[in-house]
């Protein structure tokens, strides 16, 4: 059992990189079984939902090579398998992806349901209902979501998403690629990582227009050919970085970003006194002063991401003065509360709303993660706070950050990744 321990009460200074961004790497690993030669893609992040993801396509036959720690070639052409095993879906909720991008290339897929963090209730049925409307007949049994395309082909469908979703979205883009005729999103999902698939797809021959609006139009194409494509950068990862240095304080230059993908979080903390200041693809977070109260909602892109809501709980926790986070995606997205009270926060929650009355200081303490990002959360608190916490479950971290530790120290973080041979036991009974 790994946890990290954390000596906090330190400002971080330096540089820090920020890498591939987790929710297009995802998605566009699964894309690459619709194209038809090797793909070369570069800036994958090393996280486990990645590994995750190479494993499964090698399990369904695909020829998977490391050309460096952040590249990969992958070429599909002897795929013998179209059942991902439960074994390895249920590990991740991005698994659905596969559903899209088999059923697009092969005509049949078959999928067991996708696992990932308890965010709440998480249904795909806009992905269903998506691959229904391109003449699949999808069925889900035992746990299993089989899909097939009559005659082997999808036919292209105006499809109207009921509330906007990035899963749905990006699922049918993958669908409809190689379908016969045009396809229409309506309601479409506009995240920066909808616009990364679009633009890998079509740098391997796909005809998608609109993507980063509310209307997609994927034009059919008989195949896609192999081709090299770079991630872009994680939005999110960057605004964890930046929470980190408002919680912390100190001046930070993070490199490797679309400072345009940061516009809503760059807002939130300058109104809460931090320093942002963009330089090329680079940003410098600064922040020696008091942090100030804000209001949060979560939306939609180029809303404020439900990803970053966590993180920034983490920083409100010390702003002088009373802030709201309203979460407006997911039902189940503050279980990190009890944590923070642990360390002296004083947060409310009523509902989708959480009230956050600030405190001179956080006091460290033994933590459990519950999920991705309330980990990530957890890791600012513990820098921020006075004292040593020790964070359990870092599996969940390991997700979605590239060497956390490693880049954390790199900026004067003290924080070490140890191996826990006895568990918490306080924490036994209060599993997240």
């Amino acid at each position: 059992m790994y946890q990290y321990v954390i000596h906090g009460g330190k400002p971080l200074v330096g540089e820090v990189a920020i890498s591939g961004a987790k929710n297009a790497a995802v998605a566009i690993l699964p894309a690459a079984l619709l194209v038809n030669g090797v793909c070369r893609i570069e800036n994958v992040p090393q996280i486990s939902d990645v590994t995750l993801v190479l494993e499964i396509l090698q399990e369904l036959g695909a020829d998977v090579r490391s050309v460096n720690s952040n590249t990969v070639e992958i070429c599909c052409s002897h795929i013998h398998n179209f059942r991902v095993p439960d074994s390895l879906s249920r590990r991740m909720r991005a698994s659905y992806y596969f559903i899209g991008s088999l059923l697009s290339r092969f005509g049949k897929a078959e999928v067991s349901m996708p696992g990932g963090c308890d965010l709440g209730v998480r249904p795909i049925d806009l992905h269903i209902k998506g691959f229904r409307a391109l003449g699949a007949q999808v069925n889900v049994q035992g746990g299993f979501v089989y899909a097939t395309a009559p005659g082997g082909k999808l036919t292209g469908a105006t499809v109207y998403m009921d509330q906007v979703s990035v899963g749905a979205t990006m699922n049918v883009m993958m669908a409809a690629v190689l379908a016969d005729g045009l396809t229409v999103i309506e309601n479409a999902a506009k995240e920066p990582h909808v616009v990364d698939l679009a633009n890998f797809l079509n740098s391997m021959g796909a005809d998608i227009m609109g993507a980063g609006t509310d209307v997609i139009k994927i034009r059919g194409v008989e195949k896609l050919r192999g081709g090299t494509y770079s991630i872009i950068p994680d939005q999110i990862e960057a605004g964890t970085y930046m929470a980190a240095v408002a919680s912390a304080g100190g001046n930070v230059l993070i490199r490797n970003v679309i400072p345009k993908h940061l516009d809503c979080i760059t807002a939130k903390l300058a109104e809460m006194g931090v320093q942002v200041e963009e330089e090329g693809d680079c940003v410098r977070v600064m922040r020696t002063g008091k942090l100030h109260r804000t209001n949060i909602k979560t939306m939609p892109y180029p809303g404020f991401p439900t990803d970053m809501q966590a993180q920034m709980s983490a920083v409100l926790c010390t702003a002088e003065g009373t802030s709201t986070i309203d979460e407006g995606i997911w039902d189940n997205r503050f279980r990190y509360v009890d944590e923070f009270k642990r360390m002296g926060a004083r947060i409310q929650v009523s509902g989708k709303l959480a009230v956050i009355e600030g405190v001179p200081y956080l006091t460290g303490a033994p933590l459990r993660a519950c999920d991705l990002r309330a980990g990530a959360a957890m890791v600012i608190a513990g820098l921020a706070a006075h004292g040593t916490t020790t964070i359990e479950c870092i599996h969940y971290i390991e997700r979605g950050y590239e060497n956390l530790v490693g880049k954390l120290k790199g900026i004067g973080a003290d924080i070490e990744l140890v191996d826990a041979k006895e568990p918490v036991s306080l924490r036994d009974s209060q599993v997240g």
